[in-house]
């Protein structure tokens, strides 16, 4: 267990060290701070198309990190024959693969969560439709105090210890964040204690949440790829395997009672519309619990699956 928590923590690490991974961070963040501005010419329905682009800007975000992170977990190690040294500690193989896919895993939780509180603060800002909608001053505060504190503190640590400043940045960032959504939790729009009407929505959270699952699912098929092949080919594969999978139902759904093809590709591609709450958006119906723990099995049957196999296949890995 000590060899699998030292692991883990450093595919942590290495993870949020990677460029890519800060720069898709603040991508999303920027869209969701400006999403509220983009969802106010659709002439009717502003909030929804706003709670929608959220969505889609969390759930592409935290995709696009698993798939980058996830690519190159094994790869690299793999390629540059740091790997070796690794497994000549001796480290089993299991252990090696299960920690580089919950170093991965945990890495996109923490951006996942992340831009979730950002996309929780700018619903509960919501669309100005008139000019009479007041801006939500606490949010617009509580975000700001987030991001210079985060900046100062992570430049401080940067200057006096060398901590890496992108990395520092986003743990506290995170941290912070948690503080933010924590008061206006409890402080509505006129600075008031009122619990009650914080405009914090649980059907979002449950969003967040399912959103979150077709992240690690990603995660959970890059360490398939990245066992046999390098980085470009896996970071491809789990594209090609992400837009298949926006499109499950039809490509494979239609057609599964008839061909055999189309019932190995159900079976075989993830099903990432089961975890995309669209429909229920524009029907303002809610997400019963069952859904999400039917959700959550089917994705964490699917990932068991995904880790098994990446174990088996490493086993037979010529490394050396």
């Amino acid at each position: 267990m000590y060899k699998l928590f030292v692991l883990t923590k450093n595919t942590f690490i290495d993870t949020l060290r990677q460029p890519v991974y800060a720069i898709i961070i603040i991508s999303a963040l920027l869209l969701l701070i400006i999403s509220p501005s983009l969802a106010m010419y659709t002439m009717s329905d502003d909030n929804k198309l706003l709670r929608e682009l959220g969505l889609s800007t969390l759930f592409l975000a935290s995709l696009f990190i698993a798939i980058f992170s996830a690519s190159g977990a094994m790869a690299e190690e793999i390629e540059k024959k740091t790997i070796v040294t690794i497994l000549s500690k001796p480290v089993k193989r299991p252990i090696f693969v299960l920690s580089k896919f919950l170093g991965v895993s945990l890495a996109v939780a923490l951006a996942h969560y992340i831009c979730s509180i950002a996309l929780l603060m700018s619903i509960r800002h919501g669309v100005l439709e008139s000019t009479a909608d007041q801006r939500d001053w606490p949010v617009i505060a509580t975000a700001g105090v987030i991001i210079i504190v985060s900046l100062l503190l992570s430049a401080f640590f940067n200057y006096s210890y060398d901590w890496k400043f992108s990395s520092t940045a986003i743990i506290l960032t995170g941290i912070f964040a948690t503080f933010g959504i924590l008061f206006l939790s409890f402080i509505d729009i006129n600075w008031q204690f009122n619990p009650q009407h914080n405009g914090i929505n649980a059907f979002d959270i449950y969003g967040s949440l399912l959103l979150l699952l077709a992240a690690i699912v990603i995660v959970s098929i890059a360490m398939v790829f990245s066992v046999w092949f390098n980085t470009a080919v896996t970071l491809s594969a789990c594209i090609g395997v992400f837009l298949l999978g926006l499109v499950s139902d039809y490509t494979f759904g239609r057609f599964a009672d008839s061909h055999l093809w189309a019932k190995v590709g159900r079976f075989i591609v993830p099903n990432l519309q089961v975890f995309w709450i669209s429909d229920a958006i524009y029907e303002g119906s809610d997400i019963p619990a069952k859904y999400i723990i039917i959700s959550a099995s089917y994705a964490l049957c699917y990932i068991l699956a995904m880790v098994s196999l990446s174990i088996a296949l490493f086993q037979r890995r010529q490394v050396g």
